[in-house]
């Protein structure tokens, strides 16, 4: 059965698989990067959930209302938790330095295999799309993903258009 699915895939997914590791491996590593740059990834994230939350269970109370307040928790909760030592913002030159993260790959195989999963279960047992408990799982794992995805874009879109201190300025903070 495994073989049938993995033969059945169309060649597209393992072409954007492959994307998603790249850049899931270019996050890993400390780099300078254009926050321009730095939004592909949780927009595709973003769009791949709304395609699979909207064409599985359709526009609905009940999907929105998981995806999006899944979403905007883990949005909060990334952007209270987001470690600012992590970015500089470097806004003369367009750009901001970031520490490398496995985060942001592991966030991507999420979405991916969320996605891949909910379509080969779907395949085999369509009427799970019609289940309250199969909505409420996988549209509140999409929210997860995407709301600490965007969370995270939007604190070091915060910290870029933020005044940075001089490097050992006093910033009114006993040490």
């Amino acid at each position: 059965m495994f073989a049938q699915i993995i033969s059945h895939t169309p060649l597209w997914v393992w072409a954007l698989l492959a994307f998603l590791v790249y850049r899931g491996i270019l996050a890993s590593v400390d780099r300078e990067v254009t926050l321009k740059r730095l939004a592909i990834i949780p927009l595709v994230m973003l769009a791949l959930s709304w395609q699979g939350v909207s064409t599985v269970f359709g526009i609905t109370a009940l999907p929105m209302l998981c995806w999006l307040l899944a979403g905007a928790i883990a949005a909060t909760l990334n952007w209270r938790l987001f470690r600012k030592d992590r970015v500089i913002a470097y806004p003369e030159r367009g750009v901001v330095f970031q520490r490398g993260s496995w985060l942001p790959l592991a966030l991507m195989m999420g979405v991916f295999l969320t996605k891949y999963a909910v379509g080969v279960t779907l395949s085999i047992h369509p009427a799970l799309a019609q289940d309250a408990a199969f909505t409420v799982i996988v549209c509140t794992l999409y929210g997860i993903f995407n709301g600490m995805f965007l969370g995270r874009l939007l604190r070091i879109v915060n910290l870029y258009y933020s005044p940075q201190p001089a490097p050992g300025a006093y910033n009114g903070q006993l040490n």
